[in-house]
């Protein structure tokens, strides 16, 4: 007989719950940046090879997978409320690393697409899911450092995505993903329902409706704004450092970079940068102060990257890589805001779409990139996107209502 749902005001740290939340978004960034890493290597492996089809092609791909993300953020969100968090924790790993594994049998551009798009979804409702049950399942005093500690395990997956793409292939680095989240699969014994949960369903509240946040002027400008902190994240990596080839050709480097090392020192500095801004909100006791700092400084960076790299040398470029993922560090403290703001019916909708949404906006920065850049060129088409997203994140960050030590046991 299982014991009762652990108290808030009792949780460790290093509890269950906490644990498999961190390793399941290690996998799911694993997962989600894999592709990313192995671009080239998977497109050539399957007949692609001329460089400009290379990059169209790998634009699409990754557009599918970001598209799979939208649709999946607003399944699992409003599941998670509906039918609980742990279904969706446990649901989406199941899915997502079997996508994995089919990824690696992949012989055309349209069964690649396709599984991209079914990881996607699955890709889609860990985090939510995971950081919602977190944050409900420990005293509020000790939140940010549960979701930290989630946030700075997870993005680690995408170093070693790197290794293992590096040292086994693309094929076999989609198989290993897939197996690691099966694995995972196994730990689902010693987790337990968010007790926040339990008692919004035993009382019969309406839970779950995604119209809700957009019925109510408030409720939709604290939606929108959370939204907004997420977005620039994925200017930064989507645009920035998948490219980063591209870019370092544009830039006239002393010699090529590649965008799997590039990537890898983003999330190293990404790892760094979310424990660092997950336990200054801690200390300033402030989750809004935090973000507006890191949200200037990711602002400073982008202006390094683009305007401060012309005929610079490999190894400063990778260094600016890692100052970027740093700087873009509030990744996990925009999750957390997130969850934050909602009661516990709409908590888990919040959560997973938000993230979803912002990762998906690169469905739109892509091509918004693509149309710019020939007028502008592409450090131009960059500058424009990167000023207008970061603009917003900082308007978000700097009206929305302050979350440090919110009790998070109520309804909307």
């Amino acid at each position: 007989m299982r014991s009762p749902t652990p108290s808030p005001k009792t949780a460790s740290l290093l509890s269950a719950v906490v644990i498999v939340a961190s390793l399941g978004y290690f996998v799911d960034i694993y997962d989600l940046v894999l592709f990313s890493i192995i671009r080239v290597q998977s497109l050539n492996g399957i007949g692609i090879t001329d460089a400009n089809a290379v990059t169209e092609q790998g634009q699409y791909l990754l557009s599918m997978q970001m598209g799979g993300m939208l649709l999946g953020g607003i399944l699992w969100g409003v599941l998670g409320d509906k039918r609980g968090r742990l279904s969706v924790l446990f649901g989406s790993i199941l899915l997502y690393s079997l996508a994995n594994i089919a990824n690696g049998f992949v012989q055309t551009i349209d069964q690649y697409a396709w599984l991209r798009l079914i990881a996607g979804v699955g890709l889609a409702g860990e985090l939510g899911a995971g950081i919602t049950l977190v944050a409900e399942s420990l005293p509020k005093e000790k939140r940010g450092y549960g979701t930290m500690i989630v946030a700075s395990v997870g993005v680690s997956g995408a170093m070693v995505a790197y290794w293992i793409g590096a040292a086994f292939g693309w094929r076999n680095a989609y198989f290993i993903g897939g197996g690691l989240g099966l694995a995972l699969l196994a730990l689902r014994v010693g987790v337990f329902e968010s007790g926040m949960f339990e008692q919004a369903k035993r009382e019969g509240v309406e839970r779950g409706n995604f119209l809700a946040l957009f019925s109510n002027g408030e409720r939709f400008g604290r939606y929108l704004r959370c939204l907004f902190l997420g977005v620039p994240f994925w200017f930064l990596v989507g645009i920035l450092i998948t490219l980063a080839p591209e870019f370092g050709r544009e830039f006239g480097l002393t010699g090529p970079v590649t965008g799997g090392l590039s990537i890898f020192w983003c999330y190293f500095g990404l790892t760094l940068g979310d424990f660092t801004s997950g336990g200054l909100s801690q200390l300033l006791r402030s989750r809004n102060r935090t973000l507006l700092a890191f949200i200037v400084a990711s602002a400073v960076m982008v202006g390094v990257y683009l305007f401060g790299l012309r005929g610079a040398s490999p190894t400063l470029f990778y260094g600016v890589c890692f100052l970027i993922g740093f700087a873009g560090g509030f990744w996990a403290l925009f999750v957390t805001v997130a969850a934050e703001q909602f009661g516990t019916n709409l908590r888990s909708t919040v959560a997973t779409t938000a993230p979803n949404f912002a990762r998906g906006a690169i469905v739109l920065i892509n091509p918004a990139f693509l149309a710019l850049r020939p007028s502008l060129g592409m450090v131009g088409a960059a500058l424009v996107i990167g000023v207008v997203t970061l603009a917003l994140a900082f308007f978000g960050a700097a009206t929305l209502p302050e979350s440090y030590g919110k009790d998070l046991d109520y309804v909307e």
